[in-house]
C-alpha cells in the first residue's frame, strides 16, 4: 500500500524536527532490543552495529554503553550533531542506498547488526536501501527493520499514520517480497505494540539461518487478506464515523463553554485536524515536549505550541490527545492536569475520554 506523490527527501529531511529522545517510551523501547541483541548475537567490541535514520543516537547509546561499536547514518545534519556531540555516537549525515553501504563496507564497516527503525515507510527508493543492507551486512549479520503494521492500520483506522512523510504501508508480505529479492531472507517476524500496531522484521542473507513459525504463520494469516479488496473497502467510511463522533464532542464541549487544548503537534496530529477540519473554533493552544516545537506553530491550523507545562499553569477542561501513540507515557506525565480534574480525549481507535 502506497501514496501516489513523493517530496523529494532532501527537502524533508535534511533538517528535521523529530527527536527520537524526547519519548521515553521510544528510549525505552530501544534499550530493550539493543539489550536483547547484545546477548543474542553475542556482540563485542570487534562487532559493528549501524542504524540507518539513527536520529539524535536514542537506540545506539545502548550498545555503545554495552562496548559495542556503533555507526549512525542520519541525513538530518541538526540531528546528527546532536548524536555526534550530546551522546558521542560516531554519525555520518548521508542517505543510506546502495552506493554509501558499498563505501562503507569496502572500508571495513560491514556490519553485524543494521537497525532501520520506522524509515522504510520514508523511502522512495526501497530497492537501493534494501540492496545496501545486503551490501553492508556481514555473511552471519542481521538487518532489524520496525515499521507501522498495514494490518493494524486498517483494523484500528489509523489514518493519521497516512501523510506525505510515509509513502509505503507494509504487510509482511510485500517485505517478504521486497528483501527476497535483494537475497535476504526474512527469519523472523514479532508483532510490536508501538505506534498503535507495528512489525520487527530479522532479515539475512538467504540460507544463513532457518526461517522461524513466526515468519510462515504470518504470511498464511495474511494470505487470507491481503490481496483482497474488501479488506480495505470500509476503511473511509469507518474514518468519516471517527470525524463525526470527534467533531461531534468538540462542537458540544464548545456549546458548554469548556476549554480543549491539545498534547502533540505531531505530523499524524496535523493530519487529522486538517482532514477533521479542526481549528481555533473548538482548540485553544497546543502543547508538545520536543523543545524543538515549542514556540511555533501547527501547519495548516496555525495554533501556537507550548511547553506541557502549560496544562498545569492553565488547566483546560480537556486535552486532545494527538499523540495517541504514547498514551500511557503521557497520561502518566500529566498525572497533575487530571488530578486538577483535566481530561484526556483519545481519537484513535476510537473517541474516548480518559
Amino acid at each position: 500500500m502506497q501514496i501516489t506523490e513523493t517530496v523529494p527527501p532532501e527537502t524533508l529531511f535534511s533538517d528535521y524536527a523529530y527527536f527520537s529522545s524526547f519519548s521515553d517510551t521510544m528510549v525505552a523501547h530501544a534499550k530493550s532490543i539493543a539489550q536483547r541483541l547484545v546477548v543474542d548475537r553475542k556482540l563485542s567490541k570487534n562487532s559493528l552495529v549501524a542504524e540507518v535514520a539513527s536520529n539524535d543516537g536514542y537506540l545506539l547509546q545502548w550498545y555503545r554503553e554495552a562496548g559495542v561499536p556503533v555507526l549512525g547514518i542520519e541525513p538530518a545534519q541538526n540531528i546528527a550533531k546532536v548524536a555526534r556531540e550530546e551522546r558521542g555516537i560516531p554519525t555520518i549525515s548521508e542517505f543510506f542506498g546502495i552506493d554509501v553501504a558499498t563505501r562503507l563496507a569496502e572500508g571495513g564497516q560491514q556490519a553485524d547488526i543494521i537497525h532501520a527503525n520506522n524509515v522504510l515507510a520514508h523511502v522512495a527508493d526501497l530497492n537501493g536501501v534494501v540492496a545496501g543492507f545486503r551490501a553492508m551486512l556481514k555473511p552471519n549479520g542481521v538487518a532489524v527493520v520496525e515499521c507501522p503494521y498495514l494490518k493494524d492500520l486498517i483494523d484500528h483506522v489509523e489514518f493519521d499514520t497516512i501523510y506525505h512523510e510515509h509513502l509505503c504501508y507494509f504487510s509482511l508480505t510485500a517485505l517478504d517480497r521486497l528483501f527476497r529479492s535483494h537475497d535476504l531472507e526474512i527469519v523472523d517476524v514479532e508483532r510490536l505494540k508501538i505506534h498503535g500496531g507495528s512489525i520487527r522484521i530479522h532479515a539475512m542473507p538467504a540460507g544463513a539461518e532457518p526461517v522461524r513459525e513466526s515468519v510462515t504463520t504470518l504470511l498464511a494469516e495474511e494470505a487470507e487478506w491481503v490481496d483482497d479488496a474488501a479488506s480495505y473497502a470500509d476503511f473511509g467510511a469507518r474514518v468519516e464515523n471517527l470525524r463525526k463522533d470527534l467533531v461531534g464532542l468538540l462542537d458540544r464541549l464548545k456549546s458548554e463553554n469548556k476549554r480543549v487544548a491539545v498534547y502533540g503537534a505531531s505530523a499524524k496530529g496535523s493530519t487529522l485536524l486538517n482532514f477533521f477540519g479542526i481549528g481555533k473554533d473548538q482548540i485553544d493552544y497546543v502543547v508538545d515536549r520536543s523543545t524543538v516545537k515549542q514556540g511555533h506553530y501547527t501547519p495548516g491550523t496555525h495554533l501556537k505550541i507550548y511547553d506541557p507545562v502549560r496544562l498545569t499553569e492553565d488547566q483546560p477542561d480537556y486535552c486532545l490527545l494527538l499523540t495517541w501513540n504514547f498514551a500511557d507515557e503521557i497520561l502518566k506525565q500529566q498525572q497533575t492536569f487530571r488530578d486538577n480534574g483535566g481530561q484526556f480525549i483519545i481519537p484513535i481507535p476510537e473517541v474516548k475520554v480518559a
